[in-house]
């Protein structure tokens, strides 16, 4: 018989009163693509940690190769051969890429030797990835690339994969796929976790279930339905997204030729953009992550107040110098994309992290209302299912995807005008990715100017009334969502759009000029 790669054997794992992991049994053969499936907070990541030592199992016993191990540290997990990509990202902000990926290889490697290793690898696998830059300048999207392409530089005999795919595009992923297959095939195995069911059926061999921090089944996903694996891991079919015509009102927001050099020299240069959002429309921006959504989202949430005056408009008043607050002050709200380290302040509780977007209707006096501050999170956390010991948690505590449930309902709970969202459903499991959705279209229903940026083409299709992509700082015309295809979306993604007639780039109408 094959010895297992690696075999888990009631792993229990608790925080406090919460239990992550209960009795886990696991086992992975080499050269097997596993997934292992589960809503939000049903303990993926911690048994991902338990097995990368990052965090060590109350009780149960783990073998490697057939043989038992304690794994203490990342560091002796690495030594095994075990790499692991992250949801939530393990680099230092101030240091380049290729110094953050030399600091967990031997001593005996040169830097330049990492630098040319990450050029080479990138490249391989078509992640465009500069070893130079400081990864205080990089999109999520970027830094995903980062953790993606440090852990394929370890040639592990088992690599852990967190939501891999979030932030490539459609062809990238067939590419990744193609990549991860031809590691099987040389014996290495593959721990793959991700919400996207249809990758799950096309890449993975099998599937274990987890719920409630069990184990509740495992399966050949090959065998199974998108929909079937749906009600595997959530004990239902997720909600339907009912959607009707858009009713549109007012002009909400409006950008017109907004033109920014970046930050520093590794920022994208913003070059006459301009676009319209209603109210009552929910308009999305597509594109690779790097290509100028992270300073367009700058640009109009006012945390770069640089713009000209008039270049960035709110109900035709110019907003393009006030600052964050002032505008959400006006009634424009966002959700950035880096939801843990700007989204929410990780060490403070949910109920203080209230604070970060809610300060004038929680304060009183100079007082902070502590009650309401804890009403408040109840009363987000009950809406949204956001799965958390109490109002009292601290962000960091929370798993990726209910993290994201709550500060996305934080920002529609405060019922803003307009909501510019950046990867609304990032990380997050089918059940809550329709919850997400759902809600963002009551917020459009009740006349609300909602702006989506994502990267998930299925999610843009399926939520948005009109598409505009981006590409190297520039934005394409908009294109209604029900005239366009992913081939289209596809092509516009690589900056192939043709300009409209009049040189203008936006539709206030629903329709392309």
């Amino acid at each position: 018989m094959i010895t297992p790669r690696l075999q888990l054997e009631h792993i229990t794992k608790r925080y406090g009163a919460v239990v992550a992991n209960a009795d886990v049994a696991l086992t992975v053969q080499p050269g097997e693509i596993h997934s292992v499936l589960g809503e939000n907070g049903a303990g993926k990541s911690t048994l991902m940690k338990i097995i990368y030592g990052v965090a060590r199992p109350d009780s149960g016993e783990i073998r490697w190769n057939g043989a038992p191990v304690h794994i203490r540290t990342p560091h002796q997990a690495r030594e095994l051969g075990i790499a692991m990509v992250f949801q939530h990202f393990s680099l230092f902000e101030t240091l380049t890429v290729a110094e953050n990926v030399w600091l967990g290889l031997s001593r005996k490697v040169k830097l330049r030797e990492v630098t040319a290793g990450i050029r080479a690898k990138a490249a391989e696998y078509g992640l465009e990835l500069d070893p130079l830059r400081p990864v205080h300048t990089l999109s999520v999207g970027e830094r995903q690339r980062v953790e993606i392409v440090r852990a394929l530089l370890a040639n592990p005999q088992l690599l852990i994969l967190d939501e891999p795919t979030s932030v490539l595009t459609p062809n990238a992923v067939e590419a990744l796929f193609v990549t991860l297959r031809q590691l099987a095939s040389t014996g290495c195995s593959i721990l793959y976790i991700s919400h996207k069911l249809d990758e799950i059926r096309a890449l993975c061999h099998r599937c274990t279930v987890l719920r409630g921090g069990r184990v509740s089944g495992t399966c050949d996903p090959t065998q199974e339905t998108t929909a079937s694996l749906s009600r595997l891991m959530i004990g239902a079919d997720p909600p339907r997204l009912l959607r009707r015509a858009p009713k549109l009102g007012q002009l909400a927001l409006h950008v017109r030729e907004l033109s920014l050099p970046p930050h520093d020299r590794f920022g994208v240069p913003l070059e006459r953009v301009s676009l319209d959002v209603r109210e009552g429309e929910v308009v999305g921006i597509a594109g690779v992550s790097g290509n100028g959504q992270q300073e367009l989202l700058a640009a109009l949430s006012g945390e770069d107040p640089r713009a000209e005056v008039d270049a960035v408009q709110l109900f035709g008043r110019g907003i393009g110098r006030l600052r964050a607050g002032q505008r959400r002050r006006l009634g424009l709200h966002f959700v950035p994309e880096e939801r843990l380290g700007r989204g929410a302040v990780p060490l403070l509780s949910l109920a203080h992290n209230l604070l970060l977007t809610r300060r004038e209707s929680l304060r009183a006096l100079g007082w902070i209302d502590r009650g309401a501050l804890r009403e408040q999170a109840v009363g987000i956390m009950d809406r949204f299912g956001v799965k958390a010991s109490g109002p009292a948690a601290t962000a960091k505590s929370l798993s990726g995807g209910n993290l994201q449930k709550y500060i996305v309902g934080r920002e529609i709970d405060a019922v803003p005008k307009v909501l510019i969202v950046s990867q609304p459903t990032w990380g997050v499991d089918v059940g809550a990715a329709a919850q997400i959705r759902t809600e963002l279209v009551a917020l459009r229903d009740d006349g609300c100017a909602v702006l989506v940026i994502s990267e998930e083409l299925e999610e843009l299709f399926a939520v948005t009334d009109r598409l505009y992509v981006m590409a190297k700082g520039r934005l394409s015309p908009s294109v209604p969502t029900s005239e366009a295809t992913v081939e289209q979306i596809g092509t516009w993604m690589s900056g192939l759009w043709s300009p409209p007639a009049d040189g203008t780039a936006s539709s206030t109408t629903g329709e392309s000029r």
